[in-house]
């Protein structure tokens, strides 16, 4: 509709400042003709907006013009109220003015919509943080966070899985971003796309010197990029099994980020097949929690991988020994 894409238009040029038409036309997927006539119309109803045209020209508003923006529907006011987990806003140090801004907000809905959105932040919450994910080291973003904001470069003491000692990195942030609990940075290393878990970050230090950015590049773009290099990293190596039905439900959900597709079940069988894909053949060592309802099929290195591991266990654990002194 033309008056929610007038709204549009003005709460991005008052929250962005000068913004070139041809990016007003795509974020809002209209022709840049289209949101000339938008900017008239804007003028014609009393909002002293303007084009300058030129390289570096674009549409903005008259300099301190600002206007309360009414209007919320009832879908877009209960939005508001759907809050993540407060753990995100906590760790930012922005809970407190998490809560004081919703209550601006509930104080300029309009009436009718109060009820609803109320009663959705009573009803419905969001927690992002995964079941047993395990203690979680305490993390600091301040630093990190000053950086993203001032556009400064950083200089991290990072330690990778599996490491003792940390690395050194001189880097350039993008932004941070929380995936289902955990604070990653993003960054450029040497032009190059880097994820950062926060919580192995061991020092981080403001440099002088600004971001260097590539041109055009967005946190989101980069996000897109690195997620999808985890996401879609190729297995080295590909499982068959074959799982008890009792225990099924449960060895989906403890698998199934390694599981390379559904398996097929006609809902009788005693066993079921699955398949998955393990980047070595070590991983298939977590098959051995179900030990006595999985069965490794194929192929024959990682049933001799689980082979190997049941022998250590059993060396470790079988007979009567007694334990070490001191244990």
């Amino acid at each position: 509709m033309k008056s929610d894409r007038l709204l549009s238009i003005l709460l991005l040029l008052q929250t962005r400042g000068r913004v070139p038409a041809h990016e007003l036309a795509d974020r809002l997927e209209v022709s840049v003709r289209t949101i000339y006539r938008d900017i008239v119309a804007l003028s014609a109803s009393g909002v002293p907006v303007y084009a300058e045209r030129g390289r570096h020209g674009g549409i903005e508003l008259l300099a301190g013009f600002r206007t309360d923006v009414t209007g919320l529907t009832a879908d877009e006011s209960r939005a508001l109220f759907i809050l993540a987990a407060q753990g995100a806003h906590a760790a930012l140090g922005l809970d407190a003015a998490l809560g004081s801004a919703l209550r601006k907000v509930m104080a300029a809905l309009p009436a009718p919509h109060r009820p609803a959105a109320e009663v959705t932040s009573r009803r419905i919450l969001v927690d992002a943080t995964r079941w047993k994910g395990g203690p979680q080291r305490a993390v600091d973003l301040e630093v990190l966070q000053d950086a993203v904001f001032a556009d400064r470069r950083l200089r991290l003491g990072y330690r990778h899985g599996g490491h003792v000692e940390p690395s050194t990195y001189t880097v350039d942030p993008y932004g941070l971003v929380s995936k289902a609990g955990v604070w990653y940075l993003v960054a450029d290393r040497r032009g190059q796309p880097r994820l950062f878990r926060v919580d192995r970050v061991r020092s981080a230090t403001l440099l002088g010197d600004p971001v260097k950015r590539r041109p055009g590049v967005e946190l989101g773009d980069v996000w897109e990029v690195l997620r999808r290099q985890v996401e879609e990293r190729p297995g080295g190596l590909d499982v068959t099994v074959r799982v008890r039905r009792s225990r099924l439900d449960m060895f989906l959900r403890l698998n199934a980020a390694s599981l390379t597709a559904l398996p097929e079940d006609d809902g009788e069988s005693e066993w079921v097949l699955a398949h998955l894909s393990y980047g070595v053949v070590r991983e298939a060592r977590t098959l051995l929690a179900f030990v006595d309802t999985v069965e490794v099929l194929s192929p024959p290195e990682a049933r001799a991988e689980l082979a190997r591991a049941a022998a250590a266990i059993g060396a470790v654990y079988g007979g009567d020994r007694a334990p070490h002194e001191g244990s």
